[in-house]
C-alpha cells in the first residue's frame, strides 16, 4: 500500500510517498531531512495531534487550553467530550493544568 503526505514538521513541506505493508512502514521517499522521515512513520503507523480549544470557566469566562503533549488521534473526540464538561475556577495562569492526565 501507498500513501502520500505532505510533511508538517518544517517550512519546506515536502511531498512524502510512503510504502506499507502489513502495517508496517518499508519506506519513505520525499523527505529532504530525517525528520520527515520520522514525521511519515509516526503519521502512518500511530498518529497524533495537539488539541486546541477553549473552556468555559464557572463565571463564565471563556479560557484557551491545549493539550500538553500530543494525544492518539483516535481519542480526539473523547477528549474533547471531557475538555467540554470541565469548567475551572479563576484564578488560572499561564501553563497551570487544568485536568491532570485526561484519560487517567
Amino acid at each position: 500500500m501507498k500513501r502520500e503526505l505532505t510533511c508538517i514538521v518544517c517550512p519546506i513541506g515536502c511531498s512524502l510517498s510512503v510504502e506499507l505493508e502489513d502495517g508496517k512502514v518499508i519506506a519513505v521517499k520525499g523527505n529532504t531531512c530525517p525528520r520527515g522521515k520520522v514525521y511519515a512513520e509516526n503519521e502512518c503507523i500511530a498518529p497524533k495531534r495537539t488539541i486546541t480549544t477553549t473552556v468555559k470557566c464557572k463565571n463564565g469566562e471563556i479560557l484557551p487550553v491545549k493539550t500538553e503533549t500530543p494525544i492518539p488521534k483516535e481519542k480526539m473526540f473523547e477528549a474533547m467530550d471531557i475538555i467540554n464538561k470541565t469548567n475551572p475556577d479563576l484564578p488560572i495562569s499561564v501553563g497551570d493544568v487544568i485536568i491532570e492526565d485526561i484519560f487517567g
